[in-house]
């Protein structure tokens, strides 16, 4: 399956009733903003790096993290290959976004596992070689959370591009039997362990 770019689109709940959105949490002291947050029900899910080109990027699962966004039939639907976008599935994701214009994007991506502070991970390692280790701990980043890698390139001599897949909760509570059935459904599936 080739990648593919939909039209733009209006999607998402009006007001404060999305699950999913962006908040600035106030700063608790001195001046500037405080942290930036990807809350879920109304609780802190992730932290997030400020829109810096000069800052280091940070994703950090909080507490709020503790729940899967699966929707009423969704699963069996997406179970299958999806052969291009489908509006009955964007406007059912579509429902957990706060209201505003979206490019839906049906992408193929091979993830790779990382584990934090474990090889491939960039964190400790792009992150390190580009911006030393946190200067406040003296260590690096630490999201708090596996993650995987997919796709990443050179821009130009001094950019690179990472792309990271994110899960609201640790892979490890993934149901084992529904990640290899997942898993034997990819057509660049190996007999190589499923993760």
């Amino acid at each position: 399956m080739m990648n593919m770019v939909g039209e733009p689109c209006r999607l998402g709940v009006p007001g404060t009733g999305a699950r999913l959105r962006f908040e600035m949490e106030p700063r608790k002291w001195g001046p500037g903003p405080g942290r930036r947050l990807l809350v879920l029900d109304g609780e802190p899910a992730f932290q997030l790096s400020p829109w810096c080109g000069t800052c280091q990027f940070l994703f950090q699962r909080l507490e709020g993290a503790n729940q899967t966004l699966s929707l009423e039939g969704m699963q069996e639907r997406l179970a299958g290959r999806l052969s291009g976008l489908d509006g009955d599935v964007l406007e059912a994701f579509g429902s957990l976004l706060p209201e505003g214009d979206y490019l839906p994007l049906l992408l193929r991506v091979e993830p790779r596992l990382v584990t934090p502070g474990q090889e491939g991970d960039y964190f400790s390692g792009e992150q390190v070689a580009a911006w030393g280790v946190d200067a406040f701990w003296g260590l690096p980043e630490h999201p708090r959370t596996p993650y995987y890698r997919t796709f990443e390139t050179v821009v130009d001599d001094e950019a690179h591009l990472y792309e990271f897949v994110v899960p609201m909760v640790p892979p490890s509570w993934n149901t084992p039997e529904r990640v290899a059935e997942y898993a034997e459904q990819m057509p660049w599936h190996s007999d190589g362990p499923v993760t």
